[in-house]
Parts: structure tokens; sequence; C-alpha cells
């Protein structure tokens, strides 16, 4: 599959879900410009390649980025939600063997010079290391939350002598070899324990890592400087970081060009920075209840705001709540909605992804964390970066954020008399500014790709030069 004027090959395999197919997309992008001379094969289930061709992201990708699928081995996307841990298994049990015999076939033509593989990927590592492909692990998420990780056998326990509020004041910093997470509470990660089968693969996986001939971040030096700097102290190999990984948006299908035209003019509509963006991501668990409690905040605060809310049957009823400020839609382009001059804040459930989109927009962000990283990540918005609001330790004792708590953050965040916020907003520009430069051409991203790419060329990344290292 690799194309003739390429003479270097890599596959490419990203964990089955839209926040870890997009920053892999924007990679093998990357790897492509880097080297004229190279050519990928983006690995994803049938059902995967036909939501992207549904999409037009196939006509956008470069020539020499091609897709190519393996059989519908795991649950369908769309009811992954109903069963999440389960969808986590059948990854781990059933998408390796189809992987690797894709492999096998493309070895055929020509054995590939390296596999690109998601980090979660518990049988990736392995797979590049039996047929002697040095692998290349891609981390979807910030570096600060793969340090965590990466020492989690060093965590408080569970239930230690600090009991509930002290551990929310206390650094995760105290219980690692050297201080970089520093913003990073204990009270952060302490819910991952009760979560059993999801850690035990988290143990897998950076167990694995460690064998990887390299490992590749979607952040930025400039933002997680320190974080970086300690992976490199612990990781027995090396380390690139290529973000922010923003994605290169499909062309419009009809619907999505009507809809577009249809916010677009709400949006032109609207004063400068007036409009607080809203939404929770492709893929995210909240009950039907909290999304009523934000929707009835949102009217409250009388800010303007445009929600992005994906499924059409709760984008009718949030409209009938939230009454004539805001407009609620089932789709947009949310980095071209994030840079709309109109957009002065985003209320966000602080995925990876858009927290990145956020900064690179240069958008203070209100910060609704639901799990995993997102924790992490709306304490590094908040305390670390000082660009947002952190929701979090809003939530009442049922778990939910009440109205009023949404109501006074929008407000809070909004307002541009306040002298805090116009702290913010400065704050934002410049990590704007910073993760801008980061990708053009001399920018620190820019630097590491191209080191990559020579790295690969020369030979640094073969499994036998690493693993002797190792």
């Amino acid at each position: 599959m690799a194309t003739a004027a390429a003479s270097r090959h890599v596959v490419a395999v990203p964990f089955p879900g839209r926040g870890h197919i997009n920053p892999m997309l924007v990679v093998c992008r990357q790897l492509a410009a880097a080297d004229t001379a190279l050519a990928v094969t983006v690995v994803v289930t049938e059902e995967w390649h036909a939501l992207l061709a549904a999409a037009g992201v196939p006509a956008t990708l470069p020539e020499r980025v091609r897709l190519a699928t393996i059989p519908n081995v795991i649950p369908s996307e769309r009811g992954r939600g109903a069963d999440h841990v389960g969808f986590i298994e059948a990854v781990h049990a059933k998408m390796g063997e189809p992987v690797e015999r894709l492999l096998d076939r493309l070895a055929l033509e020509r054995r590939p010079d390296a596999v690109v593989v998601d980090t979660y990927l518990t049988w990736g590592v392995a797979a590049g290391a039996a047929r002697g492909i040095p692998v290349c692990s891609l981390w979807t998420m910030p570096a600060t939350f793969f340090l965590a990780l990466y020492h989690m056998d060093q965590w408080p326990p569970v239930d230690g002598p600090e009991g509930e509020e002290g551990q929310s004041c206390k650094s995760l910093d105290q219980y690692l070899p050297f201080p970089t997470l520093s913003s990073v509470k204990c009270s952060d990660i302490k819910v991952f324990r009760s979560w059993e089968l999801p850690m035990k693969r988290a143990a897998q996986v950076f167990s694995n890592v460690r064998k990887a001939q390299c490992v590749l971040f979607t952040s930025f030096y400039e933002l997680e400087a320190g974080s970086i700097d300690g992976i490199s102290q612990v990781l027995p190999c090396p380390i690139y970081a290529l973000g922010p990984s923003i994605p290169h948006m499909p062309p419009e299908g009809d619907s999505e060009k009507i809809q577009r035209e249809k916010y677009s003019d709400w949006l032109d509509a609207q004063p400068k920075n007036s409009v607080l963006y809203v939404s929770f991501g492709s893929y995210v668990s909240m009950p039907s209840s909290q999304f009523e409690e934000v929707a009835m905040g949102l009217h409250d605060s009388a800010v303007r705001f445009f929600w992005v809310a994906r499924d059409k049957a709760t984008t009718t009823t949030l409209q009938q709540i939230s009454g004539d400020k805001g407009l609620v839609v089932p789709w947009c382009d949310q980095l071209k909605v994030l840079s709309h001059p109109s957009v002065g804040g985003f209320l966000s459930h602080s995925g990876w992804n858009s927290t990145l989109e956020a900064l690179f927009a240069g958008v203070p962000v209100l910060a609704f964390p639901v799990a995993w990283d997102q924790l992490v990540n709306a304490r590094l918005l908040a305390d670390e970066w000082k660009v947002g609001i952190n929701l979090k330790e809003q939530r009442r004792e049922d778990g939910i954020v009440s109205r009023a708590t949404v109501s006074s953050a929008v407000t809070k965040l909004m307002d541009f008399g306040d002298d805090s916020r116009q702290e913010t907003r400065r704050r934002a520009a410049e990590l704007r500014d910073a993760s801008q430069r980061a990708i053009q051409e001399g920018g620190s991203s820019s630097r590491s790709s191209n080191s990559l790419v020579r790295d690969l060329i020369e030979g640094r990344l073969n499994v036998a030069e690493t693993s002797h290292s190792q």
C-alpha cells in the first residue's frame, strides 16, 4: 500500500475512538510533510473507515497517507458508551490479531520502517517487536498525565490518613521522584483507584511503553516543559513532542454546509467575545439531569452561548430550556467556532483535543471534567496555566453541578471588567502564540518532527539499537 514514489513506509494504528484517531491523523500528516519519501498506512476498523469517509476525511489526506481496514471485531462506536469497560476489553482481546495479520500482508510488499501505535493499545509494542519493526508509541493526552500514570505504583493509598480533604490539598509531587506535577492534586487521581479493570490495563500499557523505540506526544514543549523533561529522565527511549495536534477539518457535506451557514450567521451577529462556546466532546457520559442543570444555568447567566449537543433530540430539548440567548446545534467545526471573534469562552469537558484547540485559539476555559485525564486537564487549565476555572470541586454530594453554580461560573468567566479575568485572557493569548509558534517552521514541535524523521531514516530507532540501551 506504499506509493511507488515512497522509499519509506510507516504503519499507524490509532485506538478506535475519535479522540485518538484525529490526533493520529495529524501526526501522520506531520510525518509525511517532514519526509517527502515517506508513505503512511493508517489502520482503522471498517466501521471507522465508513465514518471517516462520510465526513470526507480520506479526500483531505495527503496522497502518501492512506487508510487500510481490519474487520469490525470490536463493539460499534455508536454503542460503546453503554459499556465503556467492555469496549476497552474488546480492543485489548480482539483487535490485535487482525492488525498483526495486516502488518504481515503489508510486509510482503515492503517491511514497514516503523509502526506508530497508540499507547493504549496493549498489544501494540509486542506486535512490532515480534516482527523486528521499530515501535513509536503515540500518547494522545497531556504529558503530565503520562508522567502521573507512569508512577502509579507510587501514588498514596486510597484510604490514607489524610482523608478526602487532605488529599484535595496535597500535590502529587510529594509521591514522585522529582517535582513536576505541583498543580495536580492527589484527589485528581484518587477516583481512578476504583476503576479496577481500566487501571489494570493502564498498568500493562505503562509496562509495555518502556519497551517502545520512542514515545510521541501531542503536546508541545513550551506548554509542559517540566513534565516532558521529567519523562525524558525516566524513559529508556527518545521522546518527541509534536503538538499541538490540531486536526485538519474535512470539506463540508451538504447538511453540514447548511448548518454552518446557520450558525455562522448567528455568530457573526454577536458582539466580540460575548459568546460562550459549549461542548462536552464526541464521547462523554453525563446524565440528562446534569445537561438540564447546565442549560438552566446558562439561561440564568444571561450570557450568549453556542452549544454543540450532537444528539438531535437533546438539541431540541436544550434549545427549549435555553431560550433565545443561545443557539444549540448538533454539529460544528469546533476550531473555527473557537477562533470566531464573537467567542470569548469555552465550557468544556476538558478532553485533551478540546483543550489543545482552546489553547490554540486563545480562548479561556470553564472546565467541567467528567473522567480520566479530563480531571488532570482541568487542574492544569485552572491552576497551572491559569487560563480558566475548574468546576470539579463544585459538585454536590449527588455528583451534580447545580444551575446556580454553573450560572455563577459562566458569569465570572465572561466578565471582562474583572481584573482576574483580564489576566486569564492575557495568559490565554500568550499560550495561543506559543502553541502556534511551536508548529511553525523552526518551532519546537517542527524541530522535534524533523528529528524523529531523521532518527528513523538513520536507523537510530531500530529495534536492535534501542533494545541494546534498554
